[in-house]
């Protein structure tokens, strides 16, 4: 979902499109996740920058997080992932914040 190639139309030739996958496609490509999805684009694009590099920056920030599995079947996928590295920097409170506001999916933190 975060490849862009879903936001406008179904791509041929992806793994969701192979016959007895309809279940995972219907489950994964959904409306409300296409959203989210445009609106972390839209984001990635206003700091100059693709929405595959955003999430796999976003997941280096994370301090939760101690490796970063990249996952490409192209070598430009992996030299774009890649440079997500350059990006950590930019992922300031106010658009980590931004990013929290569009997932709506942060942890509840325990009351202790």
């Amino acid at each position: 979902m975060l490849s862009n190639k879903y936001l406008d139309k179904f791509p041929e030739g992806t793994r969701l499109g192979i016959e007895g996958l309809e279940w995972l496609k219907e489950r994964q490509v959904t409306p409300e996740r296409l959203e989210k999805v445009r609106a972390l684009n839209k984001l990635a694009q206003d700091m100059g920058t693709t929405l595959p590099k955003l999430a796999i920056a976003w997941c280096v920030r994370n301090p939760n997080v101690s490796t970063v599995i990249l996952g490409a079947s192209k070598v430009e996928q992996l030299e774009e992932t890649l440079s997500s590295l350059e990006l950590v920097p930019q992922l300031t409170a106010d658009v980590l914040k931004s990013i929290e506001g569009i997932l709506r999916n942060a942890p509840a933190r325990p009351d202790f």
